[in-house]
């Protein structure tokens, strides 16, 4: 007799991992080295301890270990807010009449309301622990700011945030949450560096981008002694932390001997996306599973879908160090969308080496699309997502249509990152029918590859 499958699945407290998974150690391909654009030689240890904490610097390098210890510490921080819940979403699935299987990995369940929770206290707690005083860092739609506000306080330690203009214009509440946690918010570019006021001069109308607010947070690490600078996603670091979130799903699923056909997951610069998908992606590459990874972006900033695989600058003010990953170029402005989140020029370089290897496939979607796909989810399920979250949810819908049409009962898994109550102007803008779909013109991208280094050798 089958065991019952029940709307949510939780783990005991004593089930949450305590160690983290590293995807790198199981590539036969590993993800290209990052480089010191000064030497073009791969990126020392010490190179990298100059901006980010030691620890998350030899994280950053590691590629050897699959699993690494979670701090005592950190483990109990995330007691406060996981597991967190798998869901099967059957009110979708009577609502689509579809013979799918459809759950999700919800991870808004915390006052920062997204995933970024997870690597925030993290890298905060490094910080802390090699005796800082504070961190600088850059937000996009904000919870990356907000869940690192909440860090600092919770560990007192001091934070800059850096917010994407349009982001800060458009999502003020955001805002006014880290600044309650004690951060300080700028908009990005401010006056207050030096490639903030460059970019400022030329191109002054500019609602700027996650690789200009990346570009001034590390100005400010570097001109500011006890900081150290802390990256909410592109990093391998990043996705180890965040692959709590595969393995209490996987965990989850083994408990019911469920097996998952397809794994979604929203992709900006793929934190979201590698935590899920990781330790799922470890069985495809030891080769005792096979399942069909799809990443979802926006339309407007497609780094998978139309990017060049390439080495470039992770900002726009071309400090840091090189990585080689499918980019749009730094220098690629990407339109104002409301997935602030996703609004980034360049894929973590992990996700990019198993994206040119075939392991992943890649989609993209355009705003109104995603909207549509969140409303119906809204009505269904009864949680408002984020409009990055709404990017998997709208392909999970597509994927559980088409087995309405084949009549097969496939099992789709996707990342519900997090909540879209900060969001509510984005979705006066769709219900008001002012939403725009922006589809940048192979020009428009032109432009952008007009940035990429010249490096003929790589």
């Amino acid at each position: 007799m089958e065991t019952a499958i029940p709307y949510k699945i939780y783990l005991d407290e004593d089930e949450i991992p305590k160690q983290w998974y590293n995807l790198r150690a199981d590539m036969k391909n590993k993800p290209a080295p990052l480089l010191n654009p000064g030497t073009l030689e791969p990126m020392t240890l010490e190179e990298l301890s100059v901006v980010f904490c030691e620890e998350l610097a030899k994280q950053e390098l590691d590629d050897e270990n699959p699993f690494i210890d979670i701090p005592q510490e950190i483990q109990d921080f995330y007691k406060m807010y996981r597991p967190s819940p798998l869901t099967r979403a059957y009110c979708l699935e009577k609502k689509l009449d579809t013979p799918a299987q459809i759950y999700y990995k919800f991870e808004g369940n915390n006052t920062s309301g997204s995933h970024k929770l997870n690597s925030a206290i993290a890298q905060v707690y490094y910080a802390k622990n090699q005796g800082l005083i504070g961190v600088t860092t850059e937000t996009g739609a904000g919870q990356w700011g907000t869940a690192v506000s909440m860090a600092c306080a919770y560990l007192e330690l001091t934070c800059k945030v850096f917010m994407v203009k349009c982001s800060y214009e458009q999502k003020p509440f955001r805002r006014e949450v880290m600044r309650t946690y004690g951060a300080q918010v700028s908009p990005s570019p401010s006056t207050e560096t030096v490639v903030g006021r460059k970019i400022l001069e030329e191109h002054p109308d500019t609602n700027g981008s996650l690789g200009c607010a990346i570009s001034e947070a590390v100005e400010m690490t570097l001109d500011s002694p006890g900081y150290r600078y802390i990256l909410g996603s592109v990093l391998n670091q990043v996705l180890l932390h965040q692959s709590i979130i595969g393995l209490e799903a996987k965990a989850a699923m083994d408990k019911y001997n469920i097996k998952p056909d397809i794994i979604i997951g929203c992709a900006g610069g793929g934190s979201n996306l590698g935590g899920l998908m990781g330790p799922f992606m470890r069985e495809k590459l030891l080769g005792n599973e096979d399942y069909k990874f799809i990443a979802v972006e926006p339309a407007s900033c497609p780094s998978l879908t139309r990017g060049k695989y390439v080495y470039d600058f992770c900002d726009t003010g071309m400090v840091t160090p090189l990585a080689k990953m499918y980019t749009l170029g730094n220098g690629f402005i990407p339109s104002a969308i409301h997935a602030g989140g996703l609004r980034y020029h360049g894929m973590n370089p992990a996700l990019s080496q198993l994206y040119a290897d075939g392991l992943i496939e890649a989609v993209s979607a355009k705003q109104t699309e995603i909207f549509e796909a969140a409303e119906l989810f809204a009505r269904t399920e009864g949680t408002l997502p984020a409009p990055e979250s709404a990017h998997a949810i709208k392909v999970a819908i597509d994927e559980a249509l088409k087995c309405k049409e084949t009549g097969e009962s496939k099992i789709i898994l996707f990342g519900l990152t997090g909540t879209g109550y900060f969001d509510m102007q984005a979705y006066e803008k769709f219900h008001d029918h002012k939403m725009e779909n922006y589809v940048p013109t192979d020009a428009d991208l032109e432009v952008g590859f007009q940035s990429l280094p010249d490096l003929p050798n790589l």
